[in-house]
This record gives structure tokens, sequence and C-alpha cells, in this order.
């Protein structure tokens, strides 16, 4: 089995991964490294959750390092785009860990912070700059930094890049840099536009594929609710509070609404009957955002809402289960979203719930996908207690309802053990420990593990 050691990386950066309890790489880190490292352009496409920062971080601090040029006012050496203030924070934070006995200056840059603090901590340049593209354009409109140094550009999640409207500042950006610089793409699918900036943009670049493209993950189990748009509210909070038994147990819960405006509702729906949860979206300020993550981190709050924007920039372990409360129109956008699971070796859940008017979205997931569901039937009198007169009504307003059971973690972990409710599930690896709350299936891994192939019965799938 391929270590790190055997891809031509320096001490240093050995050292630090040694630190971290990393040995062997991902597929995509075995794949672009050495390319990297020889200073060829590059073309990742890789899933979420599988070590891409890693991949094109290592090889270029130690590149950083060989030349051992000074740090250039005003300005960077290298330079990494992306689409998220939460995705550009995790890439900063990874860049000062690897880094760390490189000598090397990081700083992350985003929208929704102060632009006076950005001046004052750039204005002496640094080697690795991390930003989201409209802040990094406010300070060079302000005369306040300039990309003539830049020796290598990166831009991780291109294709989510293009999905929220930032191709006229990615171009704008890339006639800023010098021509003479290395480039490195990393996307989980490569629509046409994507194959056309890596034409314009790269020079015979090296292409690495780990996953085939626009395919779900082997290791996440897909389940189907077929429910009309009135009921999905009561199936969700039957679902949460263990009243409708699903696959899996529960530990943190991603629920995707299609606006800003869902997410709120459903939070504020569920809050009516007890069940505690945050919402992420771009209406959210940052430090809002940041409290909501962490809460969904720690399991504090452990049901988390969030829009297809917001959600890019979650890389969080432990996440059990993904539910679609609404489709996605993009079916690509179906496989960032489940992505969120199933991470670092562990397997995940993933819901879907299908309205009357969603067939279409579920039928090109379907097509374009490879996806495979299993059908789930919804609870016995389900209308009537959509209704309220079930034998199970919903909670009147102000009654508070069990709370979701979600296993505890950290110090909490040690004084509860939840009880298996999903005993035929007990063979299947759950997963604890090693880099990133990963089981052995990842462990010495920085960002994920190699998938493995399941079958899944065809009995019920809708």
């Amino acid at each position: 089995m391929t270590q790190f050691s055997d891809l031509g990386l320096s001490q240093p950066v050995l050292q630090a991964l040694d630190l971290k309890g990393y040995s062997t790489p991902t597929p995509i880190q075995e794949g672009a490294i050495p390319p990297v490292l020889e200073g060829r352009d590059l073309m990742g496409i890789a899933q979420t959750g599988t070590g891409k920062t890693a991949a094109f971080m290592l090889p270029s601090i130690d590149r950083l390092r060989e030349t051992d040029k000074q740090t250039p006012f005003k300005s960077c050496r290298m330079l990494v785009l992306a689409p998220t203030r939460e995705l550009a924070g995790q890439i900063a934070q990874s860049a000062k860990d690897y880094g760390a006995l490189a000598g090397l200056k990081v700083h992350s840059i985003v929208g929704g912070t102060s632009v006076n603090k950005d001046r004052n901590k750039l204005h002496r340049g640094t080697d690795i700059l991390v930003a989201t593209p409209g802040r990094l354009l406010d300070l060079i409109d302000q005369k306040a930094f300039t990309l003539d140094k830049v020796e290598v550009l990166v831009l991780d999640e291109a294709d989510q890049m293009l999905d929220l409207g930032f191709i006229h500042a990615l171009r704008r950006i890339s006639q800023l840099v010098p021509e003479d610089r290395q480039t490195l793409f990393f996307s989980a699918t490569m629509p046409k536009q994507i194959q056309e900036l890596v034409g314009k943009y790269c020079r015979n670049p090296v292409k690495v594929s780990v996953t085939p493209e626009s395919t779900t993950a082997e290791r996440i189990d897909q389940y189907l609710f077929m429910v009309q748009q009135d009921e999905k509210q009561t199936l969700l909070e039957m679902i949460l509070s263990e009243r409708h038994q699903v696959p899996g147990k529960f530990e943190r819960v991603l629920i995707f609404a299609r606006t800003k405006h869902g997410c709120d509702r459903v939070v504020k729906k569920l809050a009516q009957v007890g069940i505690p949860a945050n919402a992420i979206h771009g209406n959210k300020s940052q430090p809002q955002r940041e409290r909501a993550l962490d809460e969904f981190k720690r399991a504090k709050t452990p049901i988390l809402i969030a829009t297809d924007v917001a959600a890019r920039g979650i890389d969080i372990p432990g996440v059990s289960h993904v539910i679609n409360y609404e489709l996605p129109n993009v079916p690509e956008q179906y496989v960032h979203r489940i992505g969120r699971t199933a991470r670092a070796g562990k397997d995940g859940i993933a819901i879907a719930f299908c309205a009357e008017d969603e067939r279409d979205y579920l039928k090109d997931i379907r097509k374009k996908t490879d996806a495979e569901f299993e059908r789930l039937p919804l609870p016995d009198n389900f209308r009537a207690v959509v209704e309220g007169v079930g034998p199970t009504k919903r909670a009147a307003p102000g009654q508070r309802m069990a709370k979701p059971k979600v296993r505890p973690t950290g110090d909490a972990a040690k004084r509860a053990k939840p009880k298996d409710k999903h005993p035929a599930r007990k063979g299947r690896p759950s997963g604890a420990g090693g880099p990133g709350g990963g089981g052995n299936a990842g462990a010495g891994r920085p960002g994920g593990g190699r998938s493995r192939n399941r079958r899944r019965s065809s009995a019920a799938r809708g």
C-alpha cells in the first residue's frame, strides 16, 4: 500500500502529517500529489470528503518551500479560491496544519467580515491566501491587494463556483494572475463549462479522476418517501422524534430545503413541537453561521437545516443522515447533498421526500446519478395524523414533543449508551475514532476513505 513517504513529499510536510496521524493517502491524493510536485497543471475530479484539500495543499507547500521566495508585499504566492465562507475557513486551517513546520504565512478572507481588518492583515502580504471571489475582488478594487506574484492558482469546488454565478469573477481573477503560474482545478463533476475553463486556463493538465462523474457514493444507503407536499413537515417531525422508524441511528442530521425561507420555516415548525434545530443559509450573518455549525459539530444542536449554497462548506464528520426535505432541480446537487454523510470510511443514510410535483426531479436524479432508492412506507393512518385526528396526532401548540434521539458525543458518550433500534444493521461498521471521526476503514487518511460496493435489495425500490 502506498504511503505519503512514497510520493516525494519533503520531511517537514511528512512530519506534519505524522503529527496528525496520517500515513496513507486517499486515491485523489495518491494520483494528484506527484504531478503537482512536478509543477504540472491539474484537473482533479473527486467527490466531497475524499481528501481534495490535502491533494493540492501538501505538494504546493513543498513547492513554495523549494523556491524560497520572500512573502510578497500586498500579494500572495498561492491563491486558493473557494465558493463559500465555511469551505474557505476549513482550507485555511488545513494549510496552517500541513504547513506548520514549513514557516509559511496563511490567511483567509471571506465576505461578511470586516474589510478593514482584511486590508490590515494582508498589507504585508502572505504566502497562502484562501479567499471567496467576491471579497478578493473588493480588496483588489480598493488597491489593497494584487495578484501579480501568484505562483499557484487553485479553484476548489469549481462546479459549485459556476452554480453560484462566479464565472465572471473567475474570468477577471484569471486575467490578473501571471500567465506563468501553476493552475489546479478541483471539482466533483465535469460539466461543459468546467471543461471550457480548464481548456482556457490550464496548460496540458493532468486529469485525475477517482470517482465516476455524477454518481452517488456507494457507502450511502438511499431511501425514498413518496409524500404529499403538505405532509412533509409532519413526516419529518415523526422521523426526528422516532415516532416513525427509519434505518440508522441518529447522530447528526443534515436537512436540505430549496430556499432560505424554506429553511427558516422548517426550523420554526420543529421548534413548535419541541425539536431544536438551526438553519444555515445566505441571509445568516457570519457569527450566526459559525454558531450553528459549531453547535452541529458538537452535537449540541444535532439538526441543521441548510440550503445548497450554505452546505457547500460543511465538512463535519459524524453526519449520520442527510434528509432531502425538498429535492434539488439539478441532479448533480443531489450528489453534493448526500456526500455530506459517509465520511472517513463510515456508512451513511440518505432519505428523500418526493412530492407529486417533484417526480420529474426524481426521474432526472435516477437517470443522471445512478441513484438507487429503497422505498419506505409512510406511517399508519398518516393522513389522519397530518389532519390532527390520528391516534398519534401532532402535539398541540405549546406542547413539547420528545426530543430527537441522537447519539451523545464527547464526554456525554461516556455517560450514555443508546440501544440499537435496528439490530438488523448490527453487522455493519459504525466507525469510531480515526482522523476526523472516521472508522478503521479511513484511519490514517486525511479526508476520507476508499469506498466499497454494496448490493441493495431491489424488492422495495420505488
